[in-house]
């Protein structure tokens, strides 16, 4: 694997490297599952420029050829003879505030890139020839069957990204994490809204335990597809229970908040609860402290298996506006999606 030093933002080589902070916090706005697209690319004549978007983890598939010669799972391009390097424009599925990336080259190792760079733009609709782009990581080496994570400082939105490989090679995944960006501003104060909703600007700040399953799924659109959409904590063999907070896209009063564990059936929390509180100035890690103190916006309710399960009127309680929520499970298992509506606050 590859990591970065924080210090720089520095492509570090290394044989094991445990994620990074922004890997497990934020989502890959160049995935598939959220419309992201290949726009253009100078060259895919040994593997498409789209399977380097798709989700699932690349593989190596033995003995697997195609007309064009061995099939590999990501985006490859043929030798260069002529000079110049290859490049690909990529529109993210949502516009946001790139937190960082992943350069995957796995199971390319005799035909990996020694070098790449990106570039980013803001535009609307999609880039032209009179688009202006910036640079987002200058040249930085690669390399072969590693996962490359560089860590991004940048706060501009971003809706399309430009990978450069030097001078050409194969690229089994791109993975941009961001925080989704949205402009309040268009939307109707006075109705209702999934406040909580990746798309609309929520955000997973902590959890106790993600062993099974990535928490981010709990706020993506639509309902769970399998038991692996969503979060899953391991079996607790001792007293507590487990938690997740979620940062709102938008301040707001909530009136509905939905817990559905589809998929999870012998392995649902027996209970859950929701506790809300309206903060301006916090750190990430003060707030798992003082999210054990916040009131109870939802007390204590039984889940069933695989079910939706719907909270509103007086079953919630009146909080006023808030900004983050716990989402507590008790004592264990797992979640498909939580879904919070609300009307703003100002």
């Amino acid at each position: 694997m590859a990591a970065t030093d924080p210090s720089d933002g520095t492509i570090i080589n290394a044989a094991a490297a445990e994620l990074p902070l922004f890997a497990t916090r934020h989502a890959n706005l160049a995935s598939a599952d959220f419309g992201a697209k290949v726009l253009d690319c100078t060259d895919e004549f040994f593997a498409k420029s789209e399977r380097m978007l798709q989700a699932s983890e690349p593989v190596f598939v033995v003995g697997k050829f195609d007309d064009h010669g061995k099939w590999m799972d990501g985006w490859e391009t043929r030798r260069r003879r002529n000079g110049g390097h290859d490049t690909a424009v990529i529109r993210l599925g949502m516009p946001g505030i790139i937190k960082g990336l992943d350069i995957d080259t796995s199971h390319f190792t005799g035909n990996y890139p020694p070098a790449a760079s990106v570039q980013v733009c803001h535009v609307q609709g999609d880039p032209d020839d009179s688009t202006v782009w910036t640079e987002l990581v200058p040249a930085s080496s690669l390399s072969g069957n590693a996962h490359h994570f560089i860590d991004i400082t940048d706060t501009q939105v971003w809706t399309h990204l430009r990978l450069h490989i030097y001078p050409d090679g194969g690229v089994a995944r791109l993975r941009v994490y961001g925080q989704p960006a949205c402009d309040w501003s268009q939307y109707d104060a006075d109705a209702l809204h999934e406040v909580s909703a990746l798309h609309h600007g929520g955000r997973i700040v902590a959890y106790n335990n993600a062993h099974y399953g990535t928490p981010f799924r709990l706020i993506m659109p639509g309902r769970g597809v399998n038991m692996g959409d969503g979060w899953e904590t391991r079996r607790r063999r001792e007293p507590g229970y487990d938690w997740c907070i979620i940062e709102l896209g938008h301040a707001a009063t909530i009136e509905k908040i939905e817990i559905d564990t589809a998929h999870f059936k012998g392995n649902y929390p027996d209970r859950v609860s929701v506790q809300g509180a309206r903060m301006t100035a916090s750190t990430d890690e003060s707030l798992i402290t003082q999210a054990m103190f916040w009131p109870a916006l939802l007390a204590e309710q039984k889940t069933e298996a695989d079910a939706q399960h719907f909270f509103e009127g007086n079953a919630l309680r009146q909080c006023g506006p808030v900004t983050h929520v716990r989402v507590n499970m008790f004592p264990d298992g797992g979640i498909s999606r939580v879904r919070l509506w609300g009307r703003l606050a100002v």
